[in-house]
């Protein structure tokens, strides 16, 4: 891996970490599932418009618009909706530790459903990530959480999850923007229509909701994607997915930074806990890859 992937790999990170703390000050000032809904449609058809300039058809094949289809549900509408539902209650650091499990659910699905093997290094993995999240959410409950903000985020992970396993490979025929800024468009429309069922309006027009919005559109909505394109073509997207294991670093340091949230000892020994479980686990996964063939994974 060359000193530019770690580069990309580092800034993906800490952008896709930031989106939590960003959309903690959107929901502060607008309802949540609306102001997603918008932030989709701008992200979505500015991905459209940049896919289309690198030559990219929206001519799908059958499975990429199912997967299209379905990771746009589960992902942007259910995910991320539900994500910013909660953090109305929530704290956006405890968000972004039980979003960062999800490299954990996925390795303990693969098991369960498609039956790849955990070796010894991917089975410690799964236990240190486990002792992380108990650490952590022991200190919260003493702290007071509110549960139904976390089952929401509970729920959206596990819809994350399921996305991820659902459409892994369903980019593999290319167009890989393309059919991001089309799930971005499938979010906007299901999310469109769950604010209008659930949702009250609310809008309280304020320069830090510009600025935040502006931020989440732009940067993890759209830029992120851009560096994550960029990193899986060259490097792959196994070794790509090590980069992970910072999300749950950077998004409490980032929600600490700028929300001013507490964080206590047992969050610390928690969240790098968690890290080196989910570290584990994707060196365990990519070496078995590795062994297996000896391209990179689409």
């Amino acid at each position: 891996m060359d000193t530019r992937a770690i580069g990309m790999g580092l800034a993906f990170a800490l952008m896709w970490s930031s989106a939590f703390t960003s959309a903690r000050f959107i929901v502060v000032d607008a309802s949540p599932l609306l102001a997603l809904s918008v932030r989709y449609l701008i992200s979505g058809l500015l991905g459209i418009a940049i896919a289309r300039a690198m030559g990219q058809s929206w001519h799908l094949t059958s499975d990429q618009w199912r997967a299209t289809i379905l990771f746009g549900v589960c992902q942007n509408a259910l995910y991320l909706g539900l994500f910013f539902v909660a953090m109305q209650t929530i704290e956006a650091s405890l968000a972004a530790i039980i979003a960062s499990t999800m490299p954990l659910l996925v390795a303990v699905a693969s098991w369960a459903f498609l039956g790849e093997r955990l070796k010894p290094l991917g089975i410690l993995g799964l236990v240190l990530g486990m002792i992380g999240v108990v650490l952590i959410m022991g200190a919260r409950f003493q702290g007071g959480v509110d549960l139904y903000g976390l089952a929401l985020c509970c729920v959206g992970v596990l819809a994350l999850t399921f996305a991820t396993m659902a459409v892994r490979r369903a980019t593999s025929g290319g167009s890989f923007l393309m059919i991001v800024g089309l799930q971005m468009l499938v979010g906007c429309v299901a999310l469109a229509i769950a604010a209008l069922l659930f949702e009250t309006p609310r809008l309280n027009p304020t320069p830090t909701l510009a600025i935040a919005f502006a931020y989440t559109t732009l940067v993890p909505g759209l830029i992120a994607t851009l560096v994550w394109f960029f990193l899986v073509n060259r490097i792959g997207a196994t070794r790509a997915a090590t980069f992970h294991f910072l999300n749950p670093f950077f998004g409490v340091a980032i929600a600490s930074l700028f929300l001013a949230e507490a964080l206590g000892p047992r969050d610390v020994i928690g969240v790098s806990i968690i890290a080196a479980g989910i570290l584990a686990v994707q060196v365990s996964r990519q070496s078995g890859k590795l062994k297996s063939r000896s391209w990179s994974d689409p």
